[in-house]
């Protein structure tokens, strides 16, 4: 009677640990606490509030200071036309500037061969800049570090 009881137990924890488990896997990045390592210079705000924002989508974050941006640029092959303040590194994938959270959300799902994605500048309107939003345009990152095709427009 007890292997019974001890085997039925031992069925429903694995049921339901399974079923947690395809839970996590098909939840949206928002909801799985993905780590969004952003680095950015000590001085520059707009930075820290792009990194709010991806918290207040449910990124963990981690923010490393670095008074050398260029030398993190080429670390991570970002190209010069798609350099912004920040860069960040999600997932394995190059996250470059105030990307929106919808992009890198897009980024993670699909899972594209890709270095990252990158959009240039200081964009009114993105996540973490003051002013009304602008046509966002993000582009492909490619592995030899060169600018790629146009990911998405927001």
């Amino acid at each position: 009677m007890l292997n019974k009881l001890l085997t039925a137990l031992l069925l429903i924890i694995l049921v339901v640990s399974i079923g947690w488990m395809i839970n996590q896997k098909d939840k949206p990045a928002s909801e799985n606490k993905i780590l969004a390592t952003i680095y950015k210079d000590p001085y520059c705000g707009c930075c820290g509030k792009w990194g709010s924002y991806m918290e207040t989508k449910g990124y963990e974050t981690d923010t490393v200071l670095e008074d050398d941006m260029s030398k993190i640029k080429e670390q991570f092959g970002v190209p010069q036309e798609l350099q912004s303040c920040h860069t960040s590194e999600i997932e394995g994938y190059v996250v470059e500037g105030h990307i929106p959270n919808e992009a890198v959300e897009k980024l993670l799902e699909e899972r594209p061969d890709i270095k990252g994605i990158g959009m240039a500048g200081m964009p009114s309107g993105s996540p973490g800049m003051p002013g009304p939003k602008a046509d966002f345009l993000i582009y492909e990152i490619n592995h030899d570090g060169t600018k790629g095709d146009l990911f998405m427009k927001l």
